[in-house]
């Protein structure tokens, strides 16, 4: 089911002054026709454009620094609370958790961050990763739309999520920490920090949502491929796990939960430091590699897009290809809509508040200004797949991508309807290589669309804080 929604006005959205909406729910050589697209050895030129961009050949170059936003916001986001004060949190208090250079990016002001040569010498595995233009797609849809994915499943863990691993593992070892906790859901963001500890010589521990743990074993199986510790949360392995599994012994987990579980190990062990996959800018910042490089790509396409279309959750896949973009729009180079896109199966945007809430079941992090549902809330192990893009373009989508993809469906639809040739560019975070029991469950007819009911979402968002 879908929802949508303008966003209400905050200090975000008015600095940006762009129209952000919410709803529930190739790299191709220019050519003079469609025929002749074989050259002798029978190689399609999209075919070998997609070799050259897997030899790192193309003419786009990896960016050298991240870029972050929050420099060019008139308002800037309300500051991190203290859990147990409420007070602004100040930067030795999250010392126990995180490295002082993430720190300090957690808190710079500054529009450029260097990007470590180290750092630029792993991104080299994966990146540039390439823009692709969907015209399989665009013609089983019969739309006048262009439609672009910036695709991020070439790198090692099969998704994004590597363009930030990597420098916290990096940050982390430089400081000369010894062991890293996290927590996963899908199992996206826990195999990119195995696989970046191991670059390092780190001990990666993850604790990863039951209900996944056990539907995805594979995942589980690259993150211990990479040498990482794997467990299902909750766990009885804290205090934070006892706890849920006391009061409900079959609990499917959830991240808020994990992330409780991970930070209290971080807190209680100093030589142990917290990674987080979304939400901190530090993460966001990292992840910009994308739109970095989209915006060079798309130049060379002689493109500007009309509507940038992501999902969100924590923001990680979303921010890092619509912030530099942002950045045009502010410079009035652009004025494309940016769109972000949620599961009406976890409906914050759309059905909750923005307010300051914990990022975590237990209240051990700092609390953040953000669109909650209540920081206990649990939304059903339940995700959708994509099947029309998979059978035009050939990739198979993780689960998070899904829902950028109906909107993006929807929108070249309506651009059938009107006869407008719009140029939409769509964030393809990761392949589903290792999510297929969710397209087992829609093949067999066992995935339903879900939406919670207002005396649920009420009794969740009574529990966030209460914050003068």
């Amino acid at each position: 089911m879908a929802s949508q929604l303008l966003l209400p006005p905050n200090p975000f959205t008015k600095s940006v002054s762009a129209k952000v909406f919410f709803t529930g729910d190739d790299l191709t050589l220019k050519r003079k026709s469609n025929k002749g697209t074989r050259n002798s050895n029978g190689f399609s030129l999209r075919a070998k454009a997609a070799l050259r961009s897997s030899n790192h050949k193309s003419s786009v170059e990896i960016p050298n620094q991240w870029y972050n936003l929050i420099a060019d916001l008139s308002v800037k986001p309300p500051p991190p609370l203290h859990p147990k004060t409420f007070e602004p949190i100040k930067p030795e208090d999250l010392s126990h958790l995180l490295p002082n250079e993430l720190i300090k990016e957690e808190a710079t002001l500054e529009r450029f961050i260097d990007i470590p040569e180290e750092v630029l010498e792993i991104y080299k595995l994966w990146r540039p990763t390439p823009l692709i233009r969907a015209k399989r797609l665009e013609k089983l849809l019969q739309t006048p739309a262009r439609i672009y994915f910036k695709y991020e499943g070439g790198s090692p863990a099969g998704s994004h999520k590597p363009n930030t691993a990597v420098p916290q593992a990096y940050y982390n070892a430089k400081e000369g920490v010894k062991n890293v906790v996290t927590e996963t859901g899908a199992g996206q963001w826990g195999s990119s920090l195995a696989f970046a500890s191991s670059l390092f010589g780190l001990n990666c521990e993850v604790w990863q949502v039951a209900n996944s743990y056990h539907q995805k074993p594979y995942r589980r199986l690259m993150m211990q491929t990479w040498g990482a510790k794997v467990h299902p949360s909750p766990s009885d392995l804290t205090e934070a796990g006892r706890r849920i599994l006391q009061s409900d012994p079959s609990s499917p987990g959830s991240l808020g939960i994990a992330i409780s579980e991970a930070v209290e190990v971080a807190a209680r062990n100093e030589d142990t430091k917290y990674c987080l996959g979304s939400v901190l800018n530090h993460v966001l910042l990292h992840q910009t590699v994308i739109g970095e490089e989209c915006i060079k790509q798309m130049e060379d396409f002689g493109e500007t897009p009309d509507v940038i279309i992501g999902c969100t959750g924590g923001g990680s896949n979303f921010a890092g290809l619509s912030f530099p973009f942002i950045r045009e729009k502010l410079k009035g180079k652009m004025s494309p809509v940016i769109r972000a896109v949620e599961p009406s199966a976890c409906p914050s945007f759309t059905k909750g508040v923005y307010a300051y809430d914990f990022g975590d079941t237990a209240g051990l992090t700092p609390l953040m200004k953000m669109h909650t549902l209540g920081h206990d809330f649990i939304p059903d192990p339940i995700h959708a797949g994509a099947i029309k893009f998979a059978r035009t373009e050939g990739i198979i989508p993780a689960p998070e991508p899904t829902h950028a993809i109906a909107a993006t469906i929807r929108e070249a639809l309506r651009c059938k309807e009107t006869g407008e040739a719009k140029v939409i560019l769509m964030a393809m975070c990761g392949h589903g290589h290792f999510d297929l029991t969710s397209y087992d469950k829609y093949f067999k007819g066992e995935l339903v669309d879900l939406s919670f009911s207002e005396e649920k979402i009420r009794e969740s968002l009574s529990k966030v804080p209460h914050v003068v």
